[in-house]
């Protein structure tokens, strides 16, 4: 089992670094979703094959909801943005219920957790986030869900 989990995670790093180098170069010229895509869907395998212990299913499925959710963020926020998004995000997730949590860069943004609850056993969050980018407004509602102290979205 562990050398099954080890060759899933050798893959998933070989992957992340062939796709970051050719994602990178492309993010900042205008590629952001396929570079989103292509990272979320790596980072959404390499979960659901280590929550499953290695399950092909769940490598499979968490590519796919890892891909959609790396594409509509990627699409929204400049990849010179992210990091101060991820800032908000973060915030709002560990802040207060309500407040909104800005963050301002090439574009500019906000995120708000509108509720809290248990869903599982887990503490979970949902959150709106609104992100202006080139004169255009985008809102997307997401939620996330504490798992092994790092939050997760679901």
């Amino acid at each position: 089992m562990l050398k099954k989990l080890g060759l899933i995670a050798g893959a998933a790093v070989m992957a992340v670094a062939a796709a970051t180098s050719s994602a990178s170069a492309d993010d900042c010229r205008g590629n952001n979703r396929a570079a989103g895509t292509i990272l979320g869907a790596i980072a959404g395998g390499v979960i659901g094959g280590a929550v499953s212990h290695g399950n092909g299913g769940a490598v499979v499925g968490g590519a796919l909801l890892g891909g959609l959710g790396g594409n509509a963020i990627a699409g929204d926020i400049d990849c010179e943005d992210r990091g101060y998004a991820a800032d908000a995000y973060e915030q709002a997730l560990d802040g207060y219920i309500g407040q909104r949590y800005e963050w301002t860069g090439r574009g500019h943004g906000y995120v708000i957790a509108t509720r809290e609850y248990r869903m599982d056993g887990r503490r979970c969050r949902d959150v709106t986030a609104v992100v202006w980018r080139h004169g255009d407004r985008f809102t997307r509602d997401a939620t996330a869900c504490r798992r092994h102290g790092e939050w997760n979205f679901v």
